[in-house]
């Protein structure tokens, strides 16, 4: 049978593919010309992969049937419909821990924890403990954000670096977060468990995050150091936030872990009055419409994936890829850069995984990479460039706390953890450095 890398397939088939990514941005480019507010989040991205879908069933060889065949065959992938389950799952655990006051207590714990004169370094901890804890870099900013601002006034600091802070301690969760999207994205595409793509990412995560800390620590000092205040919480409330870390990280099953998260935040939220009859089941369900989005992608972009690969798409462009290649190292920052520049073109860290997830398993599979460490190389490098674009949801709120002053372009010099995390990661891919879990369990 011909190998894999031998195979020089069919760059047709990979055209609907192209199309998806190209009307994604394209539509991004014409309404951030126009001046419309968070430009690449207007053109819903399942449509995108609709019109994609549209031009593989023309391009497709075969009969009508044998095409719905393929499509719903690759809807239907195992590893797509966990990854949307576990979605469904995470966003029920977000919503349900949030209405019943966690995100509000884990804030204010960390306000009463940290020292006023270490306001940076703590903006910092607090959104990184935040996203890991909620799996969403948004909400994370959102929750922050505006306390930040007032803190920033308060103490005469500069605002783009507290920002920068800010968004740099988001991605930092966004990153390791077992219940993030982009998390249950690169471990289901990889075919990995999230315990073990944890324990890779971390061993070059916290070493760039405490970098960070230390200059944040060194130069973001503030003038005048700001009254303290009383930040009320709840301790209890954050327990649901503690026992999803500790149990993912334990390596218990994330159905169990998600389910127990759920349960628990409903207990809390019974016993201090935060639900009401059905209230705790109706935040249930909205947590599963909230993730409807990127439910609806993973199946599309699931059946129109298996349609590119039957056409041939996937193994000309792997055929392409592969005389670039010369061995492990240049495969992971093949996979690096292919999921970085798709995140440049989407503006969604969790949409690039999926897009460039089968190629990367593909790529890793052929130059002998470790699967847990294709899925962690996709989440970060994807997490990396959506900290850093400045047309990313991310970067666009953060510039809206400011009423103006700062836009997000401003802030970007100063998203400090996301360039060491680059730095950090690339010394994972050329030296030993980070990959000591694989050491310990290849």
């Amino acid at each position: 049978m011909e190998k894999l890398n031998e195979k020089k397939g069919n760059g047709i088939a990979l055209l609907p593919f192209l199309i998806f990514v190209f009307v994604y941005l394209i539509s991004g480019i014409i309404l951030q010309a126009q001046g419309v507010k968070m430009a690449f989040y207007q053109f819903p991205a399942p449509v995108a992969a609709g019109i994609g879908i549209i031009f593989s069933f023309i391009l497709t060889k075969g009969s009508l049937d044998e095409k719905f065949d393929i499509f719903i065959k690759g809807c239907g992938d195992d590893n797509i419909i966990i990854m949307c389950i576990i979605y469904l799952l995470a966003g029920a655990f977000s919503t349900v821990s949030n209405a019943m006051g966690g995100v509000e207590s884990a804030v204010n714990l960390g306000l009463t924890l940290i020292p006023a004169k270490f306001i940076t370094v703590g903006i910092f901890i607090i959104a990184a403990f935040i996203s890991i804890s909620t799996g969403t870099s948004v909400g994370t900013i959102l929750a922050i954000g505006p306390i930040a601002v007032q803190l920033v006034e308060k103490a005469g600091l500069n605002l783009p670096l507290v920002l920068g802070a800010l968004v740099g301690g988001a991605m930092f969760g966004d990153n390791l977060s077992i219940i993030s999207d982009t998390t249950i994205a690169a471990t289901r595409t990889q075919g990995v468990s999230m315990k073990d793509k944890f324990r890779v990412n971390i061993g070059f995560a916290l070493p760039a995050a405490l970098v960070t800390i230390l200059l944040l620590f060194m130069f973001g000092k503030p003038i005048t150091v700001p009254e303290s205040q009383e930040y009320v919480f709840n301790i209890v409330k954050v327990i649901p936030y503690i026992f999803v870390l500790i149990a993912a990280i334990a390596g218990i099953n994330v159905f169990v872990v998600l389910t127990g998260g759920i349960i628990i935040s409903g207990v809390i939220g019974f016993s201090y009055g935060s639900f009401k009859g059905l209230e705790f089941v109706q935040q249930i369900y909205s947590g599963f419409t909230g993730m409807f989005d990127i439910f609806l992608l993973s199946l599309l972009t699931g059946g129109l994936a298996n349609m590119v690969s039957n056409g041939g798409g996937l193994d000309w462009l792997l055929h392409k890829i592969n005389k670039k290649i010369k061995g492990k190292k240049s495969a992971q920052l093949g996979i690096s850069a292919l999921v970085s520049l798709t995140d440049a073109a989407t503006a969604n860290n969790t949409v690039s995984i999926i897009v460039s997830g089968q190629l990367s398993k593909e790529i890793s599979r052929t130059h002998d990479v470790d699967p847990r460490k294709t899925a962690s190389l996709l989440d970060t490098f994807s997490c990396i460039m959506q900290g850093l674009i400045p047309y990313g949801a991310q970067l666009l709120i953060a510039g809206s706390f400011t009423n103006g002053s700062v836009s997000p372009v401003q802030i970007v010099p100063y998203v400090w953890y996301c360039f060491i995390l680059a730095v950090f990661a690339i010394l994972s891919i050329v030296t030993p450095f980070g990959n000591g879990y694989l050491r310990r369990n290849s």
